[in-house]
C-alpha cells in the first residue's frame, strides 16, 4: 500500500516522526499493534486493511534526511532477514537521495557562479543590434566555462568576444570569469586584437591552472564595417547576409589561450572582413555545432542552414539556435552572440582602426590593405583612395624591409578645421628613415619620395622603443 503522509512535526506521535527522532526503524507486526501505538493515525487508515508496516529512517552522513514507510496487507510480522533487507533498502535510498541533493546543490552553486561571471547586461551600441544567449547543458555537471562579452570601444568600435574554458565544473566557471575581465581590460586599454589575445593567453598561463581556453575576438568598426577577427583555437564565426544566405568566415587562428603562452607561440593572425549594413555576424561556442558521432563540418553545415532559414528578428533567431540544441539533446554548454550592423553612421573624432603586420606574413599585409581600403571608402575619401592606399603600402613595406620586427598600422580620421585622414606605421627601430634618390636600378629609394608626393603632409616621430612614420590626407568634410 502506498500512503502519502501529511507534514508532521518530529515530536508528534506518528511513526514517520518517531523514526526520524530516534534514528531507529519501527516494525509494526499487526493491526492491533498499529492501533495501540499510533491512535491518532490509525483511525484515518484503518479502512485500508493494513496488517503490518515498516518505517525506516533515511540516514546519510549520520544525519536524518527523511523517512520511508511501507504498509502491507495480508502480512503479519517480519523475519530477521526481511528486517535486514528493509534496513539495507533504507540505507541505499538514503545514500541515493543524498547524492541527488549534493548534485543539485553543486549544480545550483555552479550555475549561480556561471551566471554571476557573465555580463549583467549588454550595453546599447550605436550602429548595431545585439542578441546574446547562454544555455547550460542538461547532462554531466551542466556548467562549463562558456562566455560572451561585448566591449564598447572609442571611435564607433565595439569588441565582440566568445570563449570557452576547458572543463565543466565550478573551477571552469571561476577561470572564465577572471579571463573575461582581463580580456575586457586589455581591449579597453586600446590594444590591437592580436595583442589582446596574446596578453590574455599569458595571463591564463600565469594563473596557475591546468585549464586552457578557446576564444574568438572580433573588433568591429561600425562606421566602416571593417571587422578584425582573431581566433585562439575556436570555431569560425558565421555571417548572415541581408538576403538570408549564410557563410562561414574562415580565418587563420592561433593556439588556445594558455597553450600559446606555454609553448611560446603568441602570434595571433588577424583576418579582416567587411560587414555591410544589415549583415549579421554570429559568434558561438562549439556546443552549438558539435554532436557525438559527427564531425565539425557537418555541424557547421547544419548551423548555416538553420541560420539561413531562421527568422529575421535577431532575438528570435538567437532563441531558435538554442532551441535547436535542446531539441537534439546537446550535452555541452552553448554561448551565442549575434551582432547586426545597422546603416552606416558618421565616424567619430579619434576613431581608429589598427592592425599588427608581422614580417614574412603576406596574409597580414593583405589584411591591412583590406582594412585601409574599407576605411577610406567608408570615411568619404574615395577620391583619394589610390593615393592613400599606395602611400600606406609604401610605409608598411619600408618598415618590414628595414627593421627586424613587424609593424603596427593605424588609420584614423582627425577632426578639426580641416578633416584629415591619417596613417601611422610604427616599428621597433630607432633609425629614422631618410628620403633619397632611387638607385641606378630604379628599384629602391622611391618609397618616401612617393609618400612625399602623394600625401599632403608626412613626418617621423620617435617613440620610446622605436618610431612612427605618418602621413595625412585632406578629405572632404561631411
Amino acid at each position: 500500500v502506498l500512503l502519502v503522509h501529511p507534514v508532521h512535526r518530529v515530536d508528534e506521535q506518528y511513526p514517520m516522526s518517531e523514526v526520524v527522532r530516534t534514528l531507529s526503524p519501527r516494525f509494526i507486526e499487526s493491526a492491533e499493534d498499529f492501533a495501540a501505538s499510533y491512535p491518532i493515525l490509525w483511525p484515518n487508515i484503518s479502512h485500508l486493511g493494513i496488517t503490518s508496516a515498516a518505517y525506516m529512517p533515511l540516514i546519510a552522513q549520520a544525519r536524518p534526511i527523511g523517512a520511508l514507510g511501507l504498509l502491507y496487507r495480508d502480512k503479519g510480522g517480519f523475519t530477521a532477514d526481511e528486517r535486514n533487507l528493509l534496513m539495507a533498502l533504507g540505507t541505499s535510498i538514503a545514500q541515493s537521495l543524498q547524492r541527488a541533493m549534493l548534485y543539485e546543490q553543486e549544480h545550483d552553486l555552479a550555475e549561480g557562479l556561471q551566471q554571476a561571471m557573465l555580463p549583467r547586461r549588454i550595453p546599447s551600441v550605436p550602429g548595431a543590434q545585439v542578441a546574446v544567449r547562454y544555455r547550460s547543458a542538461r547532462l554531466g555537471r551542466d556548467i562549463g566555462g562558456d562566455w560572451y562579452d561585448l566591449i564598447p570601444l572609442p571611435g564607433g568600435r565595439v569588441g565582440a568576444v566568445i570563449g570557452d574554458v576547458q572543463g565543466h565544473d565550478t573551477h571552469a566557471a571561476a577561470v572564465m570569469g577572471q579571463l573575461r575581465i582581463v580580456l575586457r581590460a586589455y581591449a579597453a586599454e586600446g590594444h590591437s586584437p592580436a595583442t589582446v589575445m596574446a596578453r590574455a593567453s599569458v595571463f591564463l598561463h600565469e594563473l596557475d591552472t591546468d585549464r586552457f581556453a578557446t576564444c574568438t575576438y572580433a573588433e568591429v568598426d561600425l562606421t566602416t564595417g571593417v571587422v578584425q577577427v582573431v581566433r585562439a583555437g575556436h570555431v569560425d564565426p558565421v555571417v548572415r547576409d541581408v538576403d538570408g544566405s549564410c557563410r562561414r568566415v574562415v580565418s587563420e587562428g592561433g593556439l588556445p589561450l594558455g597553450l600559446s603562452a606555454e609553448f611560446g607561440r603568441l602570434e595571433y593572425p588577424v583576418s579582416t572582413v567587411e560587414l555591410d549594413p544589415g549583415q549579421t555576424m554570429i559568434l558561438f561556442t562549439d556546443g552549438l555545432v558539435e554532436l557525438p558521432g559527427s564531425d565539425l563540418d557537418e555541424g557547421m553545415q547544419r548551423l548555416t542552414s538553420l541560420v539561413a532559414n531562421g527568422p529575421q528578428d535577431l532575438q528570435k533567431l538567437a532563441d531558435q539556435l538554442c532551441d535547436a540544441v535542446d531539441g537534439r539533446g546537446g550535452q555541452d554548454d552553448v554561448a551565442v552572440l549575434l551582432l547586426r550592423r545597422r546603416a552606416a553612421h558618421a565616424p567619430q573624432p579619434g576613431g581608429r582602426l589598427q592592425q599588427h603586420v608581422a614580417q614574412n606574413d603576406p596574409e597580414a599585409l593583405s589584411s591591412s590593405r583590406h582594412m585601409i581600403r574599407a576605411a577610406v571608402r567608408a570615411w568619404g575619401a574615395k577620391d583619394r583612395a589610390d593615393e592613400i592606399e599606395l602611400a600606406a603600402d609604401e610605409l608598411i613595406t619600408n618598415a618590414l624591409m628595414h627593421t627586424d620586427g613587424g609593424a603596427v598600422v593605424t588609420i584614423r580620421v582627425l577632426a578639426g578645421t580641416e578633416r584629415r585622414l591619417r596613417v601611422d606605421v610604427e616599428d621597433r627601430s630607432s633609425a629614422l628613415p631618410r628620403r633619397r634618390d632611387a638607385g641606378e636600378d630604379g628599384v629602391s629609394g622611391r618609397g618616401l619620395m612617393l609618400v612625399d608626393r602623394l600625401a599632403d603632409v608626412w613626418g617621423v616621430e620617435s617613440r620610446g622603443s622605436g618610431k612612427c612614420v605618418w602621413c595625412e590626407f585632406l578629405i572632404p568634410t561631411r
